[in-house]
């Protein structure tokens, strides 16, 4: 018999499934140790997560405590008639009054008007407007606050100056001027760069929002609401427009998931008797304006001035030469001025001037030859002065005023229908598109041809995209809310990897045109083709 056929020894046994026992305990443990280094890498990137967002929010809560400082240190210096009380005294006189209490009491007693301070009739007529007060009480003027995240939406504090106003020995064009300046340096003041591009698409799994309650309450308009648009400087306060011509002044109730109609005002324009297209608030606060159509020598832009009885007045400029102003839009700059974007290509800047009161917007086309098509929308970015255009020639422009030239030029596969800069980002934008389940589209100013992420939905009631739905940047600028031809409210947290929407939320019965962000209140605003205004308390 050969060595191979000789049987195994008992020895040889033992040693051979000792062996097999051996190998197979390490495979266990290698599994084993594979699901643990898994496990704690998963926990050791949530936990850089975390980390980055309390950075984020420390850097965020240090600048706003510089920011607060130095504005107490301003008013106190170089303000005349304001009264502001130490830091010191206030915590002794209630240590517990948060600032929070501190402006609900003031928000009470100055900033509520009455419904007799914005119409002297209980019922809404064609030339209903907001009267002055005539009494002494002090002015207060509410400053939006700078979010970073979502607890900063939900807990975001209003910060509250209390001004006294201009002596009766101040002419009424003096005042407004100087409400108007304090107003627009106040609001720029506040606006500083955070980066937000470097967090674009770089999580798995979305921050979400919480929808606590909701409430419809009637917009007492005829016919299909068209705009929906916040006062800059009073966060009580916005305006909603419709098909039938009507501008409405709403006020939200401290407290209470409700709103009341202030006013509503005839805006149809003289000629046509068309209603406003789009409406945009002046950063003073104290105007709406809206746009009309160029054809047939109609009104193209109407002014409704909410501290006089006249009511609308209209622009004799006319620079558009035909069919429908698509846009219009304030530019977040220090010269208070406005763009508006028509069916005629062009793209119209107006400035404000105070040498003629009766005609003090002067017009000036920045360029009718860029779009060869009917542009849908424009606005500005903040750090320099580019005026952004989209049109339904599916090209995106960025345009140099003081060069007066394009500096920016891409051109999407599908039609462009609006764009809007990102509120804390000063480079980041997104543009609405007509394409399916990619609407919306980000990019970067400094990047040519170049686009960071798109995100979209898919509609049940519709496959038409309709350039009616608008969307909405958070406060904190991480989140985009956008209607829909279906009845709810899409959300999008711009962090998030995928393409789909992070939650939809069902608002209202018909498809919904817009929900609006409030910029100091945990709320969201939305019309809907159903004739209501909704109102959903989120955290």
């Amino acid at each position: 018999m050969s060595e191979l056929q000789k049987p195994k020894s008992k020895r040889q046994e033992e040693e051979e499934e000792e062996e097999g026992n051996n190998v197979g305990c390490r495979e266990e443990q290698e599994q084993a140790l594979v699901a643990l280094v898994e496990h704690r890498s998963a926990e050791t990137e949530r936990l850089k997560h975390h980390i980055s967002n309390y950075q984020a929010k420390l850097i965020e809560a240090e600048r706003s405590l510089r920011d607060s400082k130095a504005k107490l240190a301003n008013l106190r210096g170089h303000d005349d008639g304001v009264s502001v009380p130490s830091v010191s005294s206030a915590k002794k006189e209630n240590p517990l009054k948060t600032l929070r209490n501190v402006n609900d009491d003031e928000s009470t007693r100055n900033v509520t008007p009455s419904r007799k301070e914005y119409h002297n009739s209980s019922l809404p007529t064609s030339n209903s407007s907001i009267s002055k007060s005539k009494t002494n009480t002090p002015v207060v003027v509410k400053q939006k606050p700078e979010t970073s995240s979502r607890d900063s939406i939900s807990n975001s504090k209003s910060k509250t100056v209390v001004v006294k106003q201009t002596s009766s020995r101040d002419s009424p064009n003096l005042k407004a001027s100087r409400d108007r300046d304090r107003g627009t340096k106040r609001k720029f003041e506040q606006k500083e760069h955070k980066e937000v591009i470097r967090f674009i698409a770089r999580n798995s799994s979305p921050t979400t929002i919480k929808c606590n309650s909701s409430n419809q309450i009637s917009s007492q308009h005829k016919r299909k609401l068209r705009s929906l648009i916040l006062c800059p400087v009073n966060e009580q306060l916005f305006a909603t427009s419709s098909l039938d011509g009507m501008v409405s002044l709403w006020q939200l109730q401290p407290g209470r998931l409700a709103a009341s109609l202030l006013s509503t005002t005839d805006c149809l324009s003289q000629k046509q008797r068309r209603w406003g297209e789009d409406m945009a608030w002046h950063p003073s606060g104290h105007t709406l304006f809206s746009v009309y159509t160029a054809d047939d020598g109609d009104s193209q832009i109407s002014i409704l001035n909410l501290n006089k009885t006249r009511g609308v007045t209209f622009l004799e400029n006319k620079p558009h030469v035909k069919g429908i102003i698509n846009n219009i839009k304030f530019m977040p700059w220090e010269n208070t001025c406005f763009v508006t974007g028509g069916s005629d290509h062009a793209v119209v800047l107006w400035n404000e001037s105070d040498d003629d009161e009766e005609n003090k917007w002067k017009s000036k086309t920045l360029h009718r030859n860029l779009h060869s098509a009917a542009v849908m929308g424009v606005d500005g970015m903040r750090n320099k002065n580019v005026v952004l255009s989209v049109g339904a020639d599916k090209r995106i422009y960025g345009f140099d005023v003081q060069v007066g030239r394009a500096d920016y030029k891409h051109q999407i596969e599908y039609k462009c229908m609006s764009v809007l800069s990102n509120p804390c980002d000063f480079n980041l934008f997104m543009v609405q598109s007509g394409e399916p389940e990619k609407q919306l589209r980000l990019f970067d100013i400094r990047l040519r041809r170049t686009e960071l992420h798109s995100f979209g939905w898919k509609q049940d009631s519709s496959e038409s995209q309709s350039a009616l739905i608008n969307q909405s940047w958070s406060p904190d600028g991480l989140y985009i809310t956008s209607g829909s031809a279906d009845p709810v409210i899409h959300l999008f947290d711009i962090r998030y990897n995928s393409r789909k929407p992070t939650q939809s939320i069902k608002a209202h019965q018909k498809r919904v045109f817009k929900a609006e962000w409030h910029y100091s209140q945990p709320l969201l605003i939305s019309i809907s083709s159903d004739l209501n205004i909704g109102l959903h308390k989120i955290s």
